[in-house]
């Protein structure tokens, strides 16, 4: 059983799993288009960081960052032994509970081009594309959901 609770992003576990997922962004993409958050972003008092786990393994990690107005999705990752198991649609599930408890009616995010699973996920839970939002601009790399 997948069991999705809050986490610290700096616990062995997480923080593997987030150093993963950086180095993945960091080898698709040019510098100035990784938007992740460093472990230390991930610990202030606006975000709401998630980890999954079977037994003690962490096989996911998410975040919502509380914005003004709207909840911004963040470090979405899944290691390669929870892929298509429902870690992701899991943590996904934790994300909008949060955000709800938390009075947020709009969830947004911004994910890279050729994340293609993650784009399916996305859409599955009713993301729809939209524009740029908060500081973000539009490039060729960047994909905005809401």
């Amino acid at each position: 059983m997948i069991s999705v609770e809050p986490a610290d992003p700096k616990a062995p576990g997480p923080a593997a799993l987030l150093g993963q997922s950086h180095a993945l962004m960091n080898a698709m993409f040019p510098a100035d288009a990784c938007h992740y958050l460093d472990l230390d972003a991930l610990c202030a008092d606006h975000i709401r960081f998630f980890a999954a786990r079977h037994g003690e393994t962490v096989l996911g990690t998410g975040a919502l960052a509380v914005m003004d107005g709207y909840g911004e999705v963040k470090s979405m990752f899944t290691d390669e032994a929870g892929r298509g198991k429902g870690v992701a649609a899991a943590v996904l599930r934790m994300i909008e509970d949060t955000a709800r408890a938390e009075g947020l009616s709009l969830l947004r995010l911004e994910t890279g081009t050729g994340l293609d699973a993650a784009h399916r996920l996305y859409r599955r839970f009713e993301f729809t594309e939209c524009g740029p939002f908060g500081s973000y601009e539009a490039g060729p790399y960047s994909l905005f959901f809401e």
